[in-house]
Parts: C-alpha cells; structure tokens; sequence
C-alpha cells in the first residue's frame, strides 16, 4: 500500500504518465507497424522523459530531482539563465530579491565547489543608504593555512573546548530530517567544526556520525526531564557525560520565535522522537516559553554551575535573542555576585532562524542580531566580564563578510543555519511546517527525507564551512590583520546617505572596560544598571 501511494503521489505524476505513455507507443507500433513512423515522434519524446525520470529517482546528487523526477528539471533551467531573468525582471530593485538569491548561490557554489567568481563589479547600491564595505589595507598580510578557532571554557569550567568560528547553528531532529542531521553531522566531523542538536534532544542520527555536539537544553528539557516535564540531573548527566557532547547551551529563547513556546500535535509523537525527547506518545509535546529550573538571575547562575558540574566541567552557557536590556543587566550582575558566568553567550538575531512562527512573533518581537550582539559585548565589558565569557551569535549569516562583520561587532565565533541548509540542498521553498519539503531536509516524510543521499551531502557541508573559512582569511589578510579576532568596529564603514559615511564605530559607541561598575557616561544606560536586580527579572521601580 506505501509503494502504491507512492507511485501515485502528484509529484511522480510525470514520470508515471510517461511510462503509461512510452508503453502505450510501443504497444501501438507493435499492432500496427504501419504506422511506425508516424509514432516515432512520441515514441522518442516519452522514451527520453522516462529515461530522465528514471534516472532523477537513481541518481543521488540533486535532493529535488529525487523527489521531483522530471518536475524538476524546470527549476534547473531556471538557474542557468538566472543572470537573464534578473536583468529582465529585477532591474528596479535595489534591496532584497536578487542580492538574497545570489547569497543563496554563492552558498550552493561553495558546497559544490564550483567557480564563485562573478565579473564586471558588484551590482550592489553602493551609494544607497545602508551599504556597508570592510577596509583594506595597503600592507596586506599572508593568508593563514590554520583554521581559525577559539578556545570556549572559563576559570570554572575543567574541559575547555577549541571551537571553530563557524559552526552549525541549531536545528533539531524532528525539524530536520534523518538523513539531514546525519549529513550535517557527518561534515561536521570531516571539517572539524561543531553541530548543534536544537532543542529536540541529542539523537542517535546526531550520535551516529561522531561529529562535535553542542547540546542545546530548552523549557522542554528534552532527553532530560522528569515525567511531568521537570529538569532531571540524572538523565542530564548520563546524557552529557558522553565524550562527543562538548558544550552544553541553556536556550532562553530563539530569534524565530522569542517568547513564543511551542507544541508538537500528539499525533506527529512517533515512537522514536517519544524515545529521544523522553514525552509520552499520545500526548502533546510542549515546550513552555519560559524555564521551570530556574526563575530569577541567581537562580539562573546556579542552574549553569549545576549543569557544569553534572556535565564533568564541560563549557555551558545560554542562547537568547535579546529582549528587554535590563534583564541582561541583571544577568552580569548576577554573574558578579555569584561568582559564577556561562561559558559563553550565544545571541540569535531575530531576523534569523529557519523555524517556522506566527508573522507577528517573526516579524515585530525580538532585537536584530547586531542590536543584541553589540549590547550583550559592552554590558560584559562594562561590568568587567568580557575576558571570562566567549560570545557566538546567529542571524542570516552566510557569507565570510557576514562574519567579519559580526566578530568586529564583538563575536568570537558564528552559527549559521540557513547557511548548511543551503548546502544540504535547501531551495528555501518556506514549506518546512509542512512537512513537504521538496529536498527532504526539513520534513518527517521518510518518503521525502530518502532524496538526501548522505555522502554528498556530508562533502557539501564540509565544502561549504572550508571555502567561507578560507575568504574568511583572505578578507583578513586583505584588511592587514593575521586573525578575524582582530576586527575592529573602525574597520568597517555604512552609508548613511548618499554623501555621508559613519564608521561602524561611530554607529555603535563601545563602553570601557568596567565602566557600568563606576557609573556609565551614558545616564539611560547607568539607569538601568542601577535598577537591575539579581532576585528578579523585573527590574527596581524607577
């Protein structure tokens, strides 16, 4: 009954009427032999779409030719006359459309390994408000061989982790398909970077492979929770103690989505994501918005030293996409009264996140990834804890000026997701809530998620992260530096207009070292630090 539902699924359509058709020619020609070569046309014409179709179900390159033999073939076409069809269709814009689509390819370029060079200049507004360019130098360095890391753990963390600076951003299983998780983890291990699970629980498809974790732990407390949905320290530690885990990331919130918590229908808790979350089948799995481990910032420094010690002393920390500043402040001020700080600090933009969320929530709630980078960097080196904490961020970056940018911003590292969707095959067809993702990358259709053939998949991710890591370091060399860490805001400048320019330190001021604690030149922000508090999120009335 499967193979027969199959079959007669619409997108096979094309291929089944040209069998249907190619077998009803030969059946003619062999009644009727004189009419042969009247026949011959269509025999040729639906012998050659059987012959493509059937090689589109084989072949094990293109995701959305296996899930769309023939069909898909327009979309290829497409693409070869792309430069074309943007001439014609997109000539007038200045912004959006064509510029994201040609992100997304430099991206597919880069995991197939395919030339990325484009002549004749950029064809971006360089002088339309908003451009942004990287200073170079006239004293260029040498390009580095290594491959940039960063080591993650503070004074009380007891196995330091030396991370890549691009890393797998989260993306969990249940989202993402079997055979996506297994590609992406599979290039995670070839390229030497790091994978993070989501919120979903570490999987065995995350564990099959033996890439690099980061365990994201969210309000579900997924693959560590009590039955009615508390944080468990034993299921944690058991779980954590495994050597390929090597952080673990408390998430607040997430840019898609921030205050926004979510439930999976019990009808899509299969038997295996009952097992890997650890919730009952026939029962809705529900993440709440909020922590019931902890409720105040104290409480919050205690849940990290909790889980660091649970874990043997590997680097936890928090991922958040930033929300009211002063309960951030309340944070650092609850890492200098405890004594304890995360590890690191993930801050996810809103305008990232490849999950799907009401419009409102995607569009309006959160603060954009520079916003929330730039002030999470200045309130930890205003309250003198910047050299204790790492900071990683996420939020549509793709590119190695993505990251230059944000690790001048105060980044120490980056994730992307949509970066190693694209390299997995991802045409960004917004149909992941779905689950009728045309690549098979983000559905549970078993069906769909066959078209991922795992080996090439795992060479395109590990392409990807090494060919961004390499323009990485050649955009340093070219600004004179021997590390992206050395990336000043005064490196890089925006047009604001079409005769002004403001360096991005001018754009986003910098605090000194210390300064929230001996008063902040800026009063609203010396405000706020006043009436932050460490018993409460809510802050001290005014």
């Amino acid at each position: 009954m499967r193979l027969f539902s199959l079959i007669l699924a619409p997108r096979y359509m094309p291929l089944l009427l040209s069998i249907v058709f190619f077998a009803w020619t030969l059946n003619a020609i062999a009644h009727h032999p004189a009419r042969a070569d009247l026949l011959a046309l269509p025999l040729v014409f639906f012998g050659g779409l059987t012959t493509v179709g059937i090689g589109d179900l084989l072949q094990k390159r293109h995701s959305v030719l296996r899930n769309y033999p023939i069909l898909a073939h327009l979309r290829f076409i497409l693409e070869e006359v792309r430069p074309e069809i943007r001439q014609y269709f997109f000539e007038s814009e200045t912004d959006g459309a064509p510029f994201s689509r040609d992100r997304r390819a430099v991206v597919y370029q880069r995991a197939k390994m395919q030339l990325d060079k484009r002549p004749f200049g950029t064809q971006l507004p360089v002088y339309s408000e908003g451009f942004e360019w990287l200073l170079h130098s006239l004293s260029p360095r040498p390009v580095a061989k290594d491959p940039f890391r960063i080591v993650v753990g503070g004074p009380e963390c007891r196995q330091p982790y030396s991370a890549s600076v691009l890393n797998i951003s989260a993306m969990s299983f249940g989202s993402l398909s079997a055979n996506a998780i297994r590609a992406l983890n599979a290039g995670a291990l070839s390229g030497g970077f790091a994978h993070d699970t989501g919120e979903g629980g570490f999987s065995p498809y995350h564990a099959e492979k033996g890439g690099d974790i980061i365990w994201e732990i969210g309000s579900g407390y997924f693959g560590c929770r009590t039955p009615e949905g508390a944080f468990c320290p034993e299921k944690f530690a058991a779980t954590a103690q495994n050597p390929q885990i090597k952080m673990v990331e408390i998430k607040l919130s997430q840019g898609a989505k921030p205050g926004h918590g979510g439930v999976l229908p019990a009808a899509k808790v299969t038997a295996e994501i009952s097992a890997i979350r650890g919730v009952p089948m026939g029962q809705d799995c529900v993440s709440p918005p909020g922590h019931s481990a902890f409720s105040t910032p104290l409480e919050m420094m205690a849940f990290i030293r909790q889980l660091r010690e649970l874990s043997g002393g590997k680097p936890v920390g928090v991922k958040f996409c930033l929300g009211q500043p002063i309960e951030f402040l309340a944070l650092c001020k609850a890492m200098l009264e405890s004594g304890t700080a995360p590890d690191f600090i993930v801050v996810d933009g809103k305008e990232g996140g490849t999950g799907a969320a009401p419009p409102e929530f995607m569009d309006h709630l959160g603060m954009p990834m520079r916003d929330g980078l730039t002030f999470v960097h200045n309130a930890l080196v205003g309250a003198g804890l910047r050299d204790q904490v790492r900071i990683g961020c996420a939020g549509k970056i793709l590119t190695a000026f993505d990251m230059a940018r944000a690790m001048a911003m105060g980044a120490d590292w980056c994730n992307s997701a949509r970066g190693f969707m694209f390299a997995l095959g991802c045409i960004q067809s917004l149909s992941c809530h779905t689950d009728a993702c045309p690549t098979g990358v983000a559905t549970q259709d078993p069906r769909r998620g066959r078209a991922i053939h795992v080996p090439d998949k795992t060479q395109r991710v590990a392409n990807f992260h090494r060919a961004t890591l390499h323009i990485l370091a050649e955009l340093t060399a070219a600004a004179g530096l021997d590390h992206p860490n050395e990336f000043t805001l005064d490196h890089f400048r925006q047009r604001v207009s079409e005769s002004s320019v403001l360096s991005f330190a001018d754009l986003y001021p910098a605090l000194e070292d210390g300064e929230l604690l001996c008063g902040a030149s800026d009063p609203r922000l010396a405000a706020l630090w006043e009436r932050a508090r460490t018993d409460s999120f809510a802050p001290r009335a005014s």
